[in-house]
């Protein structure tokens, strides 16, 4: 087929200007391929997928994918990349990712709203960015590598401590972020220090005063979810 290029259980489909994975690639070499390369294209949807139930890397750099973006459940996917697409929702797209590839252990958002960096916003800054991989390793806990850069055993120890409050709000969203903290309450503490693998030392970052929470960049918040 013209602009296939494949190599063993390896397809490539790139810069073909598609906006839906072709109904022959699925056909074709849905049974056999284990990694699919599909950049470069102008896809919005990947309800082609269905048929590449043995993939073990998808590379979908540079596409149009947005927050509606829904994989079907690959149990043997291991790499995703997702640089360069229209993703601006985070949370939603982890928990999706969280159920349907339990296998991921490798994750790069690059170049998305949703990954706060130099590459989408001056504005941000390393701390920025800390605090995005801290949540996100908070939702996909088997991660080994995220962008461009492997996961440290202190991250995952932050992660397990702060990731659940590292969530990114626009800023339209600043007043219920607002009404969040007012009804922060102590049984909110205790609830949030109760789990069995919090130590004292992770207790202590737990009760961080309130303004360690405000942001140094103006397009975004941190907020605390309990």
């Amino acid at each position: 087929m013209a602009g296939v290029v494949v190599s063993g259980a390896q397809v490539s489909y790139i810069s073909q200007d598609c906006e839906e994975i072709p109904e022959f690639l699925g056909r074709k070499y849905g049974r056999v391929a284990k990694r699919l390369d599909l950049s470069f294209n102008l896809l919005r949807s990947l309800e082609g997928l269905k048929t590449f139930s043995y993939l073990e890397e998808l590379i979908l750099d540079n596409n149009l994918l947005g927050n509606d973006l829904r994989l079907p459940r690959l149990p043997h996917l291991h790499t995703l990349t997702l640089n360069k697409n229209q993703i601006s929702e985070l949370e939603s797209l982890l928990d999706h990712l969280a159920e349907v590839v339990p296998s991921l252990q490798y994750l790069s958002l690059l170049g998305n709203m949703a990954c706060p960096n130099e590459l989408v916003c001056k504005e941000k800054d390393e701390d920025d960015y800390q605090r995005y991989r801290y949540f996100v390793l908070h939702k996909l806990t088997n991660l080994k590598f995220l962008d461009t850069r492997k996961v440290t055993r202190r991250e995952r120890e932050e992660a397990l401590v702060r990731g659940a409050f590292m969530k990114v709000v626009k800023p339209k969203d600043a007043k219920a972020f607002w009404e969040n903290v007012a009804t922060f309450t102590m049984e909110n503490i205790q609830r949030a220090t109760d789990s069995s693998e919090m130590t004292s030392y992770k207790i202590r970052h737990c009760f961080m005063p309130l303004q360690s929470l405000h942001i140094r960049s103006t397009n975004c918040i941190y907020i605390l979810s309990i």
